[in-house]
């Protein structure tokens, strides 16, 4: 009998033992199903967003050899286009871009201008030709890049911060006193333009975003990316070698002066327009070092830091 209940005993099942987890490792956690649904994008959404009227009148920095600025005036006829380079002259802008010349013609037969010697940190109305009273509804800069200043990408990015802190403050007074008049700045996609934080450095400017949205140059009929250091040639001395800039993903980022931007409800996010699917702007950039707010110290002598349509490849080609 006692056999018996020995066996009895053995056939009862056994409780497992509870595992337990080693030290210092965490409890996995089960991943969460974003709630944001992907947006079915509609065939009009596939339509270039053009951030401007032909009324508007608007100033464009950094123009590189004018191809933009020409097709605002031939193809989206813009009535009051003021394109500004930072070549000391006409001559030495053609001599850079070749391409020039024939722009310049067209841009002020379409009553356009063309103003040499601008320094995007250093623009007023004075050296621009503007009344006090008057200012710009749209104010573009297209690709802001120094250019192959350094080699090191710390270094790169802090160039290209100080580069935009100065063009924010310096463009600020001259946007129009109408409601909603806007400054816009288009970069390529990815790093080290995302580390820029130019979200940021436009707060501390006194201006917010209002919008972004996918570039498309093929919005603007004739515009070509230009480099910095010039017309690249090919091997056998043919033009336009090398990669296209005009062909690389960008996103134009639209800053208006604070408080007049969208205002979102309690707890919503900004949605990024976008011409391909919506986007959701969760301002997830690091911050602009407070310790360096100060004019004095954030900005340095940025006139050999402007450039026209450029990128980090500009000068190490």
């Amino acid at each position: 009998m006692g056999k018996n209940k020995r066996i009895q005993k053995s056939s009862k099942k056994q409780k497992p033992h509870k595992l337990t987890r080693p030290a210092g490792i965490s409890k996995p956690q089960p991943k969460q199903q974003s709630k944001t649904k992907k947006k079915h994008v509609q065939p009009s959404q596939n339509k270039p967003i053009i951030p401007f009227t032909p009324t508007n009148k608007i100033l464009l920095v950094g123009e590189g050899d004018l191809s933009f600025a020409r097709s605002l005036v031939e193809n989206h006829n813009c009535q009051d286009v003021m394109a500004t380079v930072l070549e000391g002259s006409e001559e030495e802008l053609i001599e850079k871009y070749p391409v020039a010349e024939e722009n310049i013609k067209i841009i002020k037969e379409k009553s356009g201008a063309v103003k040499c010697a601008i320094d995007v940190g250093k623009m007023d109305r004075k050296k621009l030709g503007r009344a006090k009273s008057e200012g710009w509804d749209r104010i573009f800069f297209n690709f802001p890049h120094v250019g192959g200043k350094s080699k090191d990408v710390n270094r790169q990015v802090r160039y290209n911060q100080e580069l935009l802190v100065s063009f924010f403050k310096s463009a600020h007074p001259l946007l129009s006193p109408t409601s909603g008049s806007s400054i816009l700045v288009t970069l390529f996609e990815g790093e080290p333009y995302t580390l820029w934080n130019i979200r940021d450095l436009a707060r501390h400017s006194g201006l917010e975003v209002n919008r972004s949205f996918r570039f498309q140059a093929k919005a603007y009929p004739g515009y070509k990316h230009a480099r910095t250091l010039g017309v690249v040639k090919g091997k056998h001395g043919e033009t336009g070698a090398g990669w296209k800039g005009e062909e690389r993903d960008a996103r134009t980022y639209e800053f208006v002066r604070k408080g007049e931007g969208v205002v979102m409800g309690k707890g919503k996010k900004r949605v990024e327009e976008s011409d391909s699917e919506s986007e959701i702007d969760e301002d997830i950039e690091e911050p602009w070092d407070e310790a360096n707010e100060e004019d004095d110290t954030v900005l340095q002598d940025t006139n050999e830091n402007n450039t026209e349509d450029s990128d980090e490849q500009s000068e190490d080609d």
